[in-house]
Order: C-alpha cells, then structure tokens, then sequence
C-alpha cells in the first residue's frame, strides 16, 4: 500500500482534531457595576433600565415569581437562613446567558449547600426546564419573571424596549438584605461570577 495516502490521512486526522480542541474566543467580563434604574448598553447602544433601582441594604422586593421546576408561585422573602445568589440574565437560550447559567451550575458547586444559587431570567418556566434538562444543570433553581416583569420593575433591571432583565448579579444574606450587586455595564458580557462567589462564602459565615 503507498505511504503517501496513510500519511495524508494521519495528517488530516491531527489537523483536524487539533482544530476541534482550539479554545474558542472567551467572553469579556465586566468588573465595574451600572447602577440599577439607570441604563446599560448593548454594542454600544444605550438601554434604559425601568423601575425603582434596588440598592445595598434594603430588603429583597416581594414579588411572584414561578418555579421552573414546580410552577409554583415564589417570594424570594420567603428565602430566611440561607444567602441566595440571584444569577440574573436576558434569555437562557443566548450564548452570553448560557455561559453565565453553567458558571453558576458548575463552578458553583464549590458553594456550600446553604446558598442557594437561583437563576432569574422573562423566560417562560417551560423554556427554563428545557434548558435545564439539556445542559444538566437541574441543581440550580430557576424562576421566571414572565409575566408581567415584577421583579425587573422592583429591582430596577427591567430593560426598556425588549422587556428582558438586565445582565446582573446579587447576594441577599441569611435575613433578606441585599449585600451585593452587580450590574453588567455592557449586557454582552459576562458578570464577574468569581467575585459573586467569594462574597457568598463571606456572606454565608455571618450570622
């Protein structure tokens, strides 16, 4: 058999496998916050962001939200004794919010159990147990803002135009105070989820 054919086959067969293990081009993350209630922008298109902007030490806002899981109705004031990490995002089925749900799917299972790690986007609670499922992340509780974006107008992440949620994070401790936030300047970036994290390990020996 000639060797040149077997050659250009193993050739192609390294080329090819070193071109699908090439790291994709990561996603930027934000370090700095935008203020709730005020704006972000999008590819450098500013968003306003309706509702009343929630700040540090104020009570998490009561609102219904809907369980993915159990379609149920949910106050996160319902939530005493644990720190809750509320990753919230546009759209689940986005590049950006996918990133961002498995950071906190994966990653956070570094967390101890009694943070409870939530994912808050205007998905409908059947499009979030669909992702779900198919990205294995069913660790993680997802509630839904769809129907009339009450948590987005309480908390000031409700993007004007699209109706969606702001990109953002917040840690609200054992008693419902909101301790930390972050909201992503440029919503096409990631949040800075290690920080996140580290905070709600602090957050989670107080008390």
């Amino acid at each position: 058999m000639p060797r040149f054919p077997l050659l250009f086959t193993l050739c192609a067969l390294i080329f090819g496998l070193a071109a699908c293990s090439a790291k994709q081009p990561q996603l930027a993350v934000d370090r700095e916050s935008a203020i709730p209630g005020t704006t972000v922008s999008k590819q450098g298109n500013t968003i306003t962001l309706l509702g009343t902007g929630i700040e540090l030490g104020q009570q998490i806002p009561s609102t219904d939200l809907v369980d993915a899981s159990t379609m149920q109705t949910v106050d996160l004031q319902a939530y005493r004794g644990k720190v809750l990490l509320l990753s919230i995002v546009p759209s689940i089925d986005t590049k950006v919010c996918e990133t961002q749900t498995h950071l906190l799917g994966e990653e956070g299972d570094m967390l101890p159990s009694t943070i409870q790690r939530i994912t808050i986007s205007r998905d409908t609670p059947f499009a979030q147990k669909r992702f779900a499922d198919e990205a294995k992340l069913t660790d993680i509780q997802y509630l839904s803002d769809y129907k009339e974006g009450a948590f987005g107008r309480s908390t000031g992440l409700l993007l004007d135009g699209p109706r969606l949620l702001a990109r953002s994070v917040i840690l609200v401790d054992k008693e419902g105070i909101v301790r930390y936030i972050q909201v992503v300047p440029d919503i096409t970036h990631l949040p800075d989820m290690d920080k996140a994290f580290a905070k709600a390990i602090e957050l989670n020996k107080m008390q």
